[in-house]
């Protein structure tokens, strides 16, 4: 499968889960801290190439793949490349929010399936304990039925796009550099794509 039938059906998948993200935010009324940023600085966030395959392709449209794989080659940091902080005191923001992770769209919203086969919400400490009212109510109403989007069932249809790279679970940048270099090797001996069509 071609590199930019792959992009466009992650980017369909991520439009999926964004129309459930805004469903499930609107009925929990649980929402991120405007400015925070504190759960992209973790350093052991794990991502798959694929969740960040139109990040790649989108970088090399515009020129910039090769510039920023010496980046991502260089830096010694663990946390998110593409993660730029403001301030100090974890203030920051997604220099390309567009082109964010799979992970990064689940976090805060989404839930994982216990040992006991329950779903629980996924969230932060910031949410958990400045939200606590809402928090509560929204645990409380997906065990009596709220929808809301599951981890797994995310990551297993991103895995039907692309069993390889979609299986792979590594440490964000490994993510973010062997995306790139997915990208590069598939336009390395062949035309790049028309600009031109695609802005059609």
């Amino acid at each position: 499968m071609s590199i930019e039938r792959r992009v466009q059906l992650v980017e369909s998948l991520f439009y999926q889960l964004e129309q459930e993200s805004a469903q499930f935010e609107q009925s929990s009324g649980i929402s991120c801290v405007s400015g925070c940023g504190k759960c992209c600085t973790y350093p052991d966030v794990e991502a798959s190439p694929l969740e960040f395959l139109p990040w790649a392709f989108h970088l090399f449209l515009n020129g910039e793949a090769e510039k920023t794989l010496i980046i991502l080659k260089e830096t010694h940091s663990s946390t998110c490349l593409i993660y730029k902080p403001l301030s100090i005191i974890d203030q920051g923001r997604c220099s390309n929010y567009k082109y964010r992770g799979l992970i990064c769209r689940l976090f805060g919203f989404a839930a994982n399936t216990d040992k006991y086969g329950s779903l629980r919400l996924a969230t932060c400490k910031i949410i958990k304990e400045g939200q606590t009212r809402n928090y509560n109510s929204a645990a409380e109403a997906i065990t009596k039925g709220l929808h809301v989007p599951v981890f797994t069932e995310y990551y297993m249809q991103l895995n039907q796009i692309d069993f390889h790279l979609g299986n792979i679970i590594l440490p964000v940048n490994k993510a973010l550099k062997m995306a790139l270099e997915e990208v590069l090797q598939y336009y390395a001996y062949r035309p790049a794509p028309d600009l031109k069509k695609r802005c059609l």
